[in-house]
């Protein structure tokens, strides 16, 4: 054989190889997939595992319903049993770190197994893709210890990150902060005591990434938003800063994303592992339930 029918077989015989690894197929379940990379000895996913992927959902070919590229965001998801035949979830527990492939899934069935109507923007019989790049599988053991270490440094950052802001809008010398790392600027003090745990309160704010970007104001709705204060209904900067206040107070919080959204940030408004800026007001607040109090432990025998 010369070079030349060599070449001509070993380009077949690659362009067969490919054409087979990206072929649908289905499962004995009827999941329909396609399998883009798959390493045999990486670590593939167990029930109980923390998955980390990039994900992009669609509904036909240009509909997109999600995109997690896009967001910045990788979904983060505990591996559960499936909880039908041919779900998404069964397809995961086929791929290992690195893997990426498509699910193919019938609209029909998957609202129908997740017992809700079929959304007005999907039509009926048409399939649901979900294109997924793994990029991590860890025990929750592991996850936890890596989010530990992550948030340590992550900390150092954010505190560089307000220093900085701090200096370059000569707010140092006007800057209080707490031992949890939030900051704040007092504007009007305020007068009367301070709301504690389990309080009601009004507050008025206006949220804002550190270059100037509103992501969300209570002044659009026209009116103060009313919670519970201590309770956990809000980001704990929020907690630790307005019970530091008073009646009338207006301040303007900085909060370092530990306190705030975390790594994960809020997708479409919020990057991961912001820092904020909260100018807050609180309007009012009225005695709320005191905190239950936890039973006293039984006397040893």
């Amino acid at each position: 054989m010369n070079l030349k029918s060599l070449g001509y077989v070993l380009g077949i015989t690659i362009l067969a190889s490919a054409c087979d690894k990206y072929k649908t197929k289905v499962n004995e379940n009827g999941l329909k997939y396609q399998i883009f990379e798959h390493d045999d000895d990486a670590r593939k996913a167990k029930l109980g595992d923390i998955m980390s992927f990039h994900l992009v959902l669609k509904n036909g070919a240009d509909s997109v319903l999600k995109d997690s590229y896009k967001d910045k965001n990788p979904v983060k998801l505990v591996l559960q049993a499936p909880p039908f035949k041919g779900s998404f979830e069964e397809g995961l527990a086929m791929l290992s770190s690195g893997d990426s492939a498509k699910f193919f899934i019938n609209a029909d069935t998957l609202f129908a197994k997740m017992m809700q109507p079929l959304p007005p923007m999907i039509k009926k019989g048409s399939e649901i893709t979900f294109t997924v790049k793994v990029l991590s599988v860890l025990t929750s053991e592991e996850f936890q210890k890596q989010q530990t270490e992550s948030a340590g440094k992550q900390k150092s950052v954010d505190e560089k990150t307000i220093q900085d802001y701090l200096a370059k809008n000569n707010l140092k010398d006007k800057a209080q902060h707490t031992a949890s790392g939030l900051y704040y600027v007092d504007e009007v003090v305020g007068t009367g005591a301070n709301p504690t745990q389990g309080d009601n309160v009004k507050v008025h704010y206006t949220g804002k990434l550190l270059d100037g970007k509103v992501f969300d104001s209570s002044k659009n709705a026209g009116k103060p938003i009313d919670f519970q204060v201590g309770v956990g209904m809000v980001i704990p900067g929020w907690e630790e800063g307005i019970m530091l206040m008073k009646k009338g107070g207006k301040r303007t919080l900085i909060i370092p994303s530990g306190l705030a959204y975390g790594v994960d940030g809020s997708p479409g408004a919020i990057p991961g592992n912001s820092v904020l800026l909260f100018d807050v007001e609180l309007v009012d607040f009225t005695k709320g339930a005191a905190p239950a109090a936890h039973p006293a432990p039984a006397p040893a025998k």
